[in-house]
């Protein structure tokens, strides 16, 4: 498949399973740290991929990229020290298909993988995830206590479409405070 081409209902059970590349490097200001990927974003193999999602959109609003990125661009942010990842490596039709034990499993192994990276923020998009993964149930939106070594750790909402209770000027303010605090 193109990666410009809209996914076909095949492809998009094709996906289901796949795994999408991290856009990591060391070092970074934020690595912003997904649920997991949708099916489409594994069709079309770039984060947040899906038409629809505000991810891109809030990214830009809140004054972390210059303009509007495409996920197709993904590979850029790490020009400007920003990054990409997930809590759990497989693609689900919805983040209710992952399960508490992957989540707390997904959770370990991003504690490793920013134990090895030494982002400055690891900022996880999804108070949920956040909670279970990092067995965190009082958690809430913003910068939290624990770290993961020296990296603080700041929680998001999930930038889907299908998140209703937020919306892209809420995303975008709540992007913003982090983007304020990440020289701290």
């Amino acid at each position: 498949m193109k990666s410009d081409a809209k996914p076909s209902r095949a492809d998009l059970e094709a996906a289901r399973g796949k795994l999408v590349t991290d856009v990591t490097a060391p070092g970074l200001k934020v690595l912003f740290c997904g649920i997991n990927p949708g099916l489409y974003t594994a069709a079309v193999g770039h984060h947040f991929g899906r038409p629809g999602n505000r991810f891109w959109p809030a990214l830009r609003d809140s004054g972390f990229t210059p303009r509007l990125f495409l996920p197709s661009e993904q590979w850029e942010l790490l020009e400007l020290g920003f990054g990409i990842s997930n809590v759990v490596a497989r693609a689900t039709a919805t983040a209710d298909e992952v399960s508490k034990d992957e989540l707390v499993e997904g959770g370990r192994l991003l504690a490793a993988k920013v134990e090895q990276l030494h982002p400055r923020w690891l900022a996880v998009l999804g108070i949920g995830a956040y909670r279970t993964a990092f067995r965190q149930p009082r958690a809430t939106i913003g910068p939290q206590l624990n770290r993961i070594e020296e990296t603080r750790v700041w929680v998001l909402p999930n930038p889907s479409g299908l998140n209703a209770h937020f919306q892209p000027p809420d995303l975008a303010r709540l992007f913003r405070e982090l983007l304020e605090r990440i020289d701290e």
